[in-house]
């Protein structure tokens, strides 16, 4: 009985001195926790009234020098991109001063050391939204490609509405948006109609072996020159026969405009079309089409046995 109670005792005692060596310490260092924070209420109250100063005045400057960036000849895009990176500075700015408040610069470098592994990460994981960061960087600060002008590339014609950091916005005649990452406008050639102040029109048409080429050639120049206003005299118009058709003897006929827009290119196309068939018909001047002539030999007479050939 003796002996038993002894055991117990021991295995009391072993139990509270295990406890009371985990536990104290731990209740010491709550205590140690709770002190700090009391004597760093000041501080933390101030650490928060600076990050809150920060942030505000981070708002201000980044709309000032929005408001100033607006006087240059600088894209939306780029515009934008400045002010927000000059807002993110100053909050990291505004970052580190609190840390300097809380006395925490030892947490600082392992925050900087998380981040720059952390950085590398995201870098690897975002390489293609990264490049097409970069690209529209670069798009904003070629001047020969700006809001309004009617570019074409990868096979796709419209007029530049915007240019953000992910892709280029482009209308389409049909008032349709199409978006192209900017990597690959950036590493696609571009052709910009809207570089110079005209546009050139290109008509292809062609006419019936017996017309007089010449009299063609001087007519339709004269025509033109006499319908458009940029077209000051007939030598301005390019008139080249090109080949020996099936049916007509092709040529090509180029002229300007003043004008860079799609639409109105086409209108002038479609003016040029008319105008040439009205001055055509007037003068007998045929504009062949493809057609089949059939040739009988004589004394065939064909009846239903035989059938009939048929073109369609």
């Amino acid at each position: 009985m003796y002996s038993q109670e002894k055991t117990k005792n021991i295995a009391e005692n072993a139990v509270d001195e295990v406890v009371s060596k985990g536990w104290n310490p731990m209740i010491n260092k709550l205590e140690g926790w709770y002190d700090a924070i009391i004597e760093n209420i000041p501080n933390m109250i101030m650490a928060v009234l600076v990050f809150l100063i920060v942030f505000i005045l981070s708002k201000y400057i980044s709309k000032g020098i929005l408001k100033l960036l607006d006087r240059t000849k600088l894209q939306k895009s780029i515009k934008s991109l400045i002010s927000k990176a000059v807002s993110v500075v100053i909050i990291i700015l505004g970052l580190f001063l609190v840390l300097g408040i809380l006395n925490l610069s030892k947490a600082l470098n392992t925050i900087l050391a998380g981040a720059g592994v952390v950085g590398l990460a995201v870098g690897l994981a975002l390489q293609g939204a990264l490049s097409n960061t970069y690209s529209g960087i670069i798009l904003s600060f070629i001047k020969d490609i700006k809001f309004g002008d009617w570019v074409e590339t990868n096979g796709i014609e419209g007029e530049v509405v915007d240019i953000d950091l992910r892709a280029v916005t482009l209308k389409q005649p049909d008032n349709n948006l199409v978006y192209i990452p900017n990597k690959i406008v950036v590493e696609n050639p571009i052709k910009n109609f809207s570089t110079t102040a005209q546009s050139r029109v290109i008509l292809d048409c062609g006419v019936g072996y017996g017309s007089d080429l010449r009299f063609v050639e001087s007519l339709t120049k004269k025509t033109i020159a006499e319908n458009f206003d940029a077209v000051s005299s007939k030598n301005d118009v390019v008139f080249l026969f090109k080949e020996f058709g099936d049916s007509a003897i092709n040529y090509q006929l180029r002229f300007w405009i003043d004008s860079t827009s799609a639409l109105q290119i086409a209108q002038a196309k479609s003016e040029a079309i008319m105008i040439i068939k009205e001055v055509y018909d007037k003068n007998d001047i045929n504009i062949p089409f493809p057609i089949r002539t059939l040739d009988f030999p004589k004394g065939f007479e064909p009846n239903s046995s035989e059938g009939i050939v048929s073109d369609r």
